[in-house]
């Protein structure tokens, strides 16, 4: 029997790894494809929440606006990853709004089925405490450096995380494989343009990295490193 694609996908995910076949048919039976052009909002924040996706294809921001208007960007979300966390948790509204930075596919279900699944397959509930418990790790982590950190190591901690979840080999370095502006960076370390756009400029002018047309090349790796880990 040849699976639909979209089973396979789903099997692949940080949610459904595990998960026996036939359960997962039963989800895709359920579950819906939807295309977000790079730009497009996939919701807003305070939007209620019916929906969970798994990306299929593509490149996703999640971010926050504070009260006096700041956007603040608290990750960037790529193929396997889950969009809509609070589906998960039962929340009613999202805490955040998700643009795709790239064309986008994603698998969709409603909010209530995958609920549901939750409570009738244990492989489904651990992999969703599993990655709501990585995410928590990973807010600790960023609120650490913010509160103990000098901009330029956070800057670096970032460029290196994201070349980890999304780098790409190439002749000039590992690039990471998505727009990702001075702005971007900026709001996910929690620092001004000008600062971002002086240390990157500094790091520019040592070889250490290669930015322009939002992409940014990290040509060494390990000088960016031992920024990231000067006391």
């Amino acid at each position: 029997m040849v699976e639909s694609p979209d089973i396979d996908i789903l099997a692949r995910s940080e949610l459904f790894r595990g998960v026996p076949a036939d359960v997962l048919r039963q989800l895709q039976a359920t579950s819906f494809r939807r295309k977000f052009a790079a730009g497009e909002t996939v919701f807003q924040q305070e939007d209620t929440v019916t929906t969970c996706y798994v990306v299929a294809v593509g490149r996703l921001r999640v971010t926050q606006s504070t009260l006096d208007g700041q956007q603040i960007i608290i990750r960037y979300l790529g193929p396997g990853d889950v969009v809509g966390y609070a589906a998960l948790t039962g929340g009613e509204v999202h805490p955040g709004a998700v643009t795709a930075v790239d064309d986008s596919h994603l698998i969709g279900m409603p909010a209530a089925v995958l609920r549901e699944a939750m409570t009738r397959h244990a492989a489904i509930a651990i992999n969703a405490a599993a990655l709501l418990g990585q995410r928590y790790r990973d807010l600790q982590l960023r609120l650490r450096e913010l509160a103990t950190e000098k901009v330029e190591r956070r800057i670096a901690h970032t460029l290196l995380r994201l070349a980890q979840q999304a780098g790409r080999r190439t002749a000039r370095g590992v690039e990471i494989a998505f727009p990702l502006s001075r702005q971007d960076l900026a709001e996910m370390t929690g620092t001004t343009l000008h600062t971002v756009s002086r240390t990157l400029s500094g790091w520019e002018g040592r070889g250490i990295i290669d930015s322009g047309r939002r992409r940014v090349v990290i040509a060494k790796p390990g000088a960016l490193t031992e920024v990231a880990e000067e006391g």
